[in-house]
């Protein structure tokens, strides 16, 4: 029988009941707002992916009152495995040792943390305990954990970032009924921000590789990976104010590769870049940490010494000019880079950056060999570069509108005295400065890379005033000059068979020149190319023999039919016993190579006496006449014909 007390006391057993389940539930969602708070704060402070999972586990087992709070990311790998990427309330070491997946058909993949991956929804209250999905013996473990450090129910939530699922974030209370309506939603929002927080530092950390890429782009030249120009020149204002405030000097080397041009041209940009990455090197190993070096133009270096004078400066100097002697292995050939250094100072040049910078690359336009390869920046030098560089358009345009001028300089048989041919020489009458020097404005054509240019008009040239001869009954051979550059040139066979086709010149009254040194520089490109043009029937002549360096084994190698003697060693010959005995030497090893001989600079009767008796065969050189337009040879060979048949030479 039940009593009215009886029934009272129940009443208020299970008012207290609800009470205290209405305290627990409030407190666990008051709980779960200090863990949102606290989470917010961590987003907001955030540097760092692997801090931020681990900050944001702790606070939510100690302002949120969890056992356990984890982040695991799905691995796309062949086993499609969990990587546990922070865990407070277990050990992480403990949860990789039991290989969890989130794929559904193995024993592993069936926890909170893979349905979730799976899913992309919630997956909430799952009692570790008596759920049947951690009933497999490879859950054993975890049951075993859970008992130990008190937690009976696991919720895991999403980690949705850029549109798909990144991962999970796992709790686990201790009420086996936790995780109710409210308290997943507030969750859930945490879960929203946590992910929104890892893409949020994701997208910063590319802006600052992106912002961190842009800047080296600005400052550092890609190739050589050396700082550029623009870095140089903040650097030098740096050092520049340094050095006037402590009343120190400061040097600037310049550093100029010549062949690089040419070896953009001829073998490829490829083979530049190759060549100016093993000269950085060669450099930055042979610089002290305090000194600064730069690429600072396409083919050109700078060199910062922050302090000492024009000896340290002429000192290192001196080293690098030795260290870059040395040939450059390049798309399997040996390269000269031949580096000029120009030298500049502070204060004595220049008290501003970029005009110590045009000073010290100013200084490379005046090398002297005997120095070593560098040079100290005087004054005039930049009017000289001004004056070279309106030079060097004047020129282009000279080419283009057919400005230039043809010269010939005939050659004679010593032994009939006859005129036997010519050689064809550029001459540029400038509208404002005159006749230039021909070696002034090759010079020019080397520098702004109009070898080419230039050389195309000879040809066309030559190859016109051949044919006019022709048409006017003198056939005369014409000899022409070509450098180093023409001759690696892959498309001067098809110009000159192209300039045979066009005008039906007999390849025998066409010759080319090349000098000793410019066959020396790539000796088996030059061979290649020289017996390409031997085939077109063209005599070849070895030019200025005996200044170069060629040996006698390659000499007989090459497919020439005549070697010029340098008038270096002709025009001395009468007065000197040693020109002498270099000109009767190189006479005979010519005739015993079966090869005909011609002997530059003859500019007296006694040379050419000597020379006849010495059994040369061709001269050429002021006795007989000096170049002239060619439009004039005509009018001298009949001069000349008319002395002979009077007995003058």
């Amino acid at each position: 029988m039940t009593y009215p007390a009886d029934e009272s006391n129940k009443d208020s057993s299970n008012s207290v009941a609800k009470n205290k389940q209405l305290l627990t539930r409030l407190e666990r969602v008051t709980g779960t707002l200090r863990t949102l708070s606290a989470g917010n704060h961590i987003l907001l402070h955030a540097s760092d992916e692997q801090e931020l999972l681990h900050d944001m586990c702790q606070v939510i087992v100690k302002k949120g009152g969890y056992r356990i709070a984890s982040v695991a990311y799905a691995q796309h790998d062949k086993s499609k495995s969990l990587q546990w990427m922070a865990s407070i309330g277990v050990d992480k070491a403990f949860l990789e040792a039991l290989h969890f997946t989130w794929t559904d058909d193995t024993e592993t993949g069936r926890s909170a943390a893979a349905t979730v991956i799976r899913t992309g929804q919630p997956c909430v209250g799952r009692h570790i305990l008596t759920d049947p999905a951690y009933a497999a013996p490879a859950y054993a473990p975890l049951r075993e954990n859970a008992i130990k450090f008190d937690y009976a129910a696991v919720t895991a939530f999403p980690l949705h970032v850029n549109g798909q699922v990144l991962g999970a974030l796992v709790m686990g209370a201790i009420e086996p009924d936790a995780f109710d309506e409210e308290e997943v939603k507030l969750l859930s929002e945490l879960a929203d921000n946590l992910a929104y927080g890892i893409s949020n530092l994701r997208i910063r950390i590319k802006h600052q590789a992106a912002e961190a890429t842009i800047a080296r782009l600005a400052y550092y030249d890609p190739l050589t990976e050396l700082p550029n120009r623009t870095f140089m020149l903040e650097r030098l204002k740096d050092a520049i104010h340094t050095a006037d405030q402590r009343r120190h000097a400061l040097a600037l080397l310049y550093l100029n590769i010549g062949h690089l041009r040419g070896i953009n041209q001829v073998l490829g940009y490829d083979s530049g870049d190759q060549l100016l990455q093993q000269l950085a090197q060669r450099l930055t190993s042979n610089l002290k940490e305090s000194d600064f070096l730069a690429r600072a133009g396409e083919s050109e270096f700078a060199l910062l010494l922050p302090s000492g004078g024009a000896d340290y400066a002429i000192q290192i100097a001196q080293r690098l000019a030795a260290v870059l002697r040395n040939s450059v292995k390049v798309a399997g050939l040996m390269i000269d880079p031949r580096v000029s250094i120009g030298i500049a100072f502070y204060p004595g040049h220049a008290a501003e950056a970029e005009t110590l910078l045009r000073r010290a690359n100013a200084a490379t336009n005046n090398l002297c060999p005997a120095r070593g390869g560098y040079a100290l920046y005087t004054g005039g030098q930049e009017q000289e570069c001004t004056r070279r560089l309106s030079l060097m358009g004047d020129l282009r345009k000279a080419i283009e509108q057919n400005e230039l001028l043809l010269y010939c300089q005939p050659k004679v048989d010593i032994a009939s005295r006859r005129v036997c041919g010519a050689e064809a020489l550029v001459r540029w009458q400038h509208p404002v400065h005159g006749m230039l020097a021909t070696m002034e404005f090759i010079k020019l054509a080397e520098n702004a890379a109009l070898i080419t240019p230039l050389t195309h008009w000879m040809l066309d040239a030559v190859f016109s005033q051949s044919y006019a001869w022709r048409e006017a009954g003198q056939e005369r051979a014409l000899s022409v000059n070509l450098s180093a550059h023409d001759l690696y040139d892959p498309l001067l066979i098809d110009r000159v068979q192209g300039l045979f086709s066009t005008w039906g010149v007999r390849p025998e009254l066409i010759q080319f020149e090349l000098t000793e040194s410019a066959l020396m520089e790539e000796p088996s490109m030059a061979l290649e190319a020289l017996t390409k043009l031997k085939k077109l029937g063209i005599r070849l002549f070895i030019d200025d023999f005996g200044t170069g360096y060629s040996s006698l084994s390659y000499l007989q190698k090459l497919p020439v039919d005549s070697i010029k003697i340098d008038q270096s060693f002709v025009m001395p010959m009468v007065e000197s016993n040693d020109s002498a005995v270099i000109v009767r030497s190189t006479i005979e090893l010519g005739h015993n190579l079966d090869m005909e001989v011609v002997a530059e600079g003859v500019d007296s009767q006694a040379v050419w006496d000597l020379l006849a008796t010495l059994e040369c065969d061709v001269a050429q050189g002021y006795l007989m006449s000096m170049p002239m337009p060619a439009e004039q040879f005509s009018d001298w060979e009949s001069e000349w014909e008319g002395h002979l048949t009077k007995g003058k030479l």
